[in-house]
């Protein structure tokens, strides 16, 4: 049953918004030069590697910069983030505060990669990080949005996501699905 809703949810969004999609490329366009979307890697069902879509938020080049900044990160654990980052375009800023450049995942859900809801999907140098009790988080199939991601998102600490996308993969239905949709 989820793998359907999250088909015809994915089907009907795509769908739906590909006018949005069409205004918010043109923008990402004409704010910096580069592509449209951010192709990144990530862990899937199983700990298999897929490649996530997302609006493209900030300058290209932009990795190549972190070294510089690590020491600015704000947040515990391998994760970074800094309020501030100047490599963060400005209708980037705009698409991150509104999670509107996790859009384009939704070709993600409609490949089965990951699903609407689930644990997030966190990228290959922050997987190694993860505690023994937390491995089985790459086991679950990833989502686009998650109860970490309703519960504060970028402002917890790596190691509280961590717990709150194990208690969803612990307790997982559609009634918790839906309350975190």
């Amino acid at each position: 049953g989820k793998r359907l809703f999250d088909f015809a949810a994915g089907a009907l969004g795509l769908l739906v918004l590909s006018p949005v999609f069409l205004i918010f490329a043109l923008w990402i366009i004409f704010d910096s030069p580069g592509p449209v979307f951010y192709l990144c890697e990530r862990y899937g069902r199983d700990g298999r590697k897929f490649r996530m879509f997302k609006f493209r938020t900030m300058y290209t080049g932009a990795h190549k910069m972190l070294s510089e900044l690590r020491a600015n990160n704000e947040v515990s654990g391998p994760i970074f983030k800094m309020k501030n980052d100047p490599r963060i375009t400005g209708f980037g800023r705009f698409l991150r505060r509104y999670y509107l450049d996790e859009l384009p995942s939704l070709i993600n859900v409609l490949k089965g990669e990951i699903s609407l809801v689930g644990p997030r999907p966190h990228e290959p140098e922050e997987v190694i990080h993860y505690p023994q009790e937390y491995k089985h988080l790459i086991l679950a199939k990833a989502g686009v949005t998650g109860l970490s991601q309703v519960s504060g998102a970028s402002s917890l600490p790596f190691a509280k996501e961590l717990e709150l996308d194990s208690h969803y993969v612990k307790n997982k239905s559609l009634r918790l699905d839906a309350k975190i949709l």
